[in-house]
């Protein structure tokens, strides 16, 4: 039974080093293209839209109804002893640090890595892929790396704009609905804000939007078995690629934050 077990976990153990080392060669093949070949700037910029001008609208709803969610949460909580001033910095710290990077980059998981991956996945369940190769072109550096560079580009504008909604939807919250104090209100995110904590939510975010990306054309690039194939790629794509963001985020935060 121990051997059993011990034999098992070595399986999963084994099976786990080679998806890494298969994902890890595809992120560096798609590298490699992109540096020793020149990108098509048009396809970058049409990917760059596509992600990014095409979620403004749900990262402004989504950033705008998390700012103000922390305002109320945070008022009610600090109502109690008497330290409602300090509603603005745990406002504007979380947007900065967490809820912008981290929500920007779920959000255009479901959006647009999932569009992605099916994309790939259906060009290769249909040979497109194949009849690219046999061309001599590779599809890596004409269908893998603009999105890659389209995707960790971009993500970086999008927590931002995620972040600024946070932050104003909490001022409006804080000072509209529960009546604190304007002058002092941003007074408090003056006193315990820093420039440090915008710099390394970016940081995170441009990390974020290169390894959804890889997981998401990883995924489609190697799918296979029809319909039914692509899209367990996609749900793949899309639970791997989220549960990489909380995990990278968590390690992210350590290092960055922990003094």
């Amino acid at each position: 039974m121990l051997l059993r077990f011990i034999d098992g976990l070595g399986g999963i153990f084994l099976e786990s080093c080679r998806y890494f080392g298969a994902i890890g060669m595809f992120a560096w093949g798609a590298i490699s293209s992109a540096l020793t070949s020149k990108p098509d700037i048009r396809k970058v910029f049409y990917q760059m839209h596509y992600i990014g001008v095409s979620s403004i609208s749900i990262i402004f709803l989504v950033g705008s109804a998390i700012g103000a969610v922390l305002a109320l949460q945070s008022h009610e909580g600090l109502v109690r002893f008497g330290s409602t001033q300090f509603i603005g910095p745990i406002v504007f710290l979380s947007m900065a640090r967490e809820f912008g990077p981290v929500f920007t980059a779920l959000m255009v998981i479901g959006r647009a890595g999932s569009a992605m991956t099916a994309e790939l996945g259906s060009m290769r369940i249909s040979e497109q892929i194949d009849a690219l190769e046999t061309l001599c072109i590779d599809p890596q550096q004409y269908l893998v790396a603009p999105r890659i560079i389209a995707s960790t580009l971009i993500m970086p504008f999008l927590s931002m704009f995620c972040t600024f909604f946070g932050i104003l939807a909490g001022y409006i919250a804080a000072v509209h609905v529960l009546g604190i104090n304007p002058d002092t209100y941003m007074e408090a995110v003056r006193e315990n804000c820093t420039m440090s904590d915008i710099t390394n939510g970016l940081i995170k975010s441009l990390i974020f939007g290169f390894l959804y990306s890889t997981i998401a054309t990883y995924k489609g690039y190697i799918a296979h078995g029809g319909a039914k194939g692509l899209g367990i790629a996609i749900t793949q794509s899309v639970v791997y690629s989220n549960v990489t963001i909380i995990l990278t985020d968590y390690i992210l935060t350590s290092l960055m934050f922990t003094k």
